[in-house]
């Protein structure tokens, strides 16, 4: 059974004061009161601090959160990325991280390329490799354009195609940030169906997104990001209620109600 633990988590960023970049970065850090030091004495942006929790298999976990919350950073933590400055991470299963869009592509190689290089390095054989072209050549609907060099995809194709990669070969825990909603409709309701049947095998969904929608029809468990620490973790609707001004949390749950009845129709 997948599981993944988070015990007093902190990520911290130096700061390199001879560019204009990081002197912004100084100055908003000094006024939202992130500005700390770490074991070199460097002056350094806490980025998240003092975060833990625990996923379990079954679970799907949306991360919510204004911009420079921490929610991409305890992401990128879980994944590997980042490397905590204090706490553990402690994994039991598959992880599979979709941080970016074009992670693990060539783009210089086609489709078809690029799908047989993540069977070889996922340690597939002859016949699974072309399995794994026909699943997700039909999921990503992009069965015309797949002996095409990727740079020639669009920013969609891109999204549909990574997304239809990590997901063929299933992932015990999945890691996600809210670039898989530059997808259309019609395929977010497809990743949508092809996320719940995987979880229902025991597996774990992190998404970090901004869109409550989403949110409300794809997690059971909500994580609110702010300032870098967790300010609730609890149901979607407990959570969303209290991070959400009340008329927009009553637009987004009307929302997903209807979406959620027009699956069913």
């Amino acid at each position: 059974m997948a599981h993944l633990r988070i015990d007093r988590v902190s990520v911290a960023f130096p700061l390199y004061h001879g560019e204009s970049r990081s002197l912004k970065k100084t100055v908003l850090a000094a006024a939202t009161g992130r500005l700390g030091e770490d074991r070199k004495h460097r002056l350094v942006v806490e980025a998240v601090r003092d975060v833990s929790f625990s996923l379990h298999s079954g679970e799907r976990v949306g991360f919510v959160g204004a911009n420079g919350a921490g929610k991409t950073t305890i992401l990128r933590a879980m994944a590997g990325i980042y490397e905590p400055m204090a706490g553990s991470i402690t994994i039991d299963g598959a992880i599979t991280a979709l941080l970016d869009q074009s992670q693990g592509m060539n783009f210089d190689l086609t489709g078809r390329e690029n799908i047989r290089l993540r069977g070889l390095f996922s340690g597939l054989g002859a016949a699974q490799i072309r399995q794994l072209q026909i699943d997700v050549a039909a999921f990503a609907g992009l069965e015309q354009f797949l002996e095409l060099p990727v740079r020639t995809y669009s920013s969609g194709m891109v999204v549909r195609l990574g997304f239809a990669l990590a997901t063929a070969i299933r992932p015990q825990i999945l890691l996600m940030d809210e670039w898989i909603l530059a997808g259309d409709a019609a395929f977010l309701d497809r990743a949508r169906h092809r996320l719940e049947t995987m979880v229902r095998g025991a597996e774990i969904l992190v998404l970090s997104s901004h869109s409550t929608d989403i949110i409300l029809q794809w997690c059971n468990r909500v994580i609110w990001m702010d300032d870098g620490e967790i300010r609730a973790d609890g149901t979607p609707d407990e959570v969303l209620a209290a991070y959400l001004p009340p008329e927009q949390f009553a637009a987004a749950k009307l929302a997903a109600d209807n979406s959620e009845r027009l699956r069913h129709v």
